[in-house]
């Protein structure tokens, strides 16, 4: 799964394979925490990140970050 940035401690993963492993998503990573994150909608469905970690996640969706 490539790595597609850094930032803040957190590590932002992709994982894309179209009718094998959907939805599409992403993994973010922070220290021990890790959160799944639909592509199209950035909600998070799976996973334990804090609130703050998903705070600055979702800055990622952001077209002005």
């Amino acid at each position: 799964m490539p790595e597609i940035v850094r930032f803040y401690g957190i590590v932002i993963k992709m994982f894309f394979k179209p009718k094998e492993h959907e939805p599409s998503h992403i993994h973010a990573i922070y220290n021990e925490y890790v959160g799944l994150f639909n592509i199209k909608t950035f909600e998070m469905f799976e996973g334990d990140l804090p609130k703050e970690g998903t705070r600055i996640s979702n800055r990622m969706a952001d077209p002005a970050f």
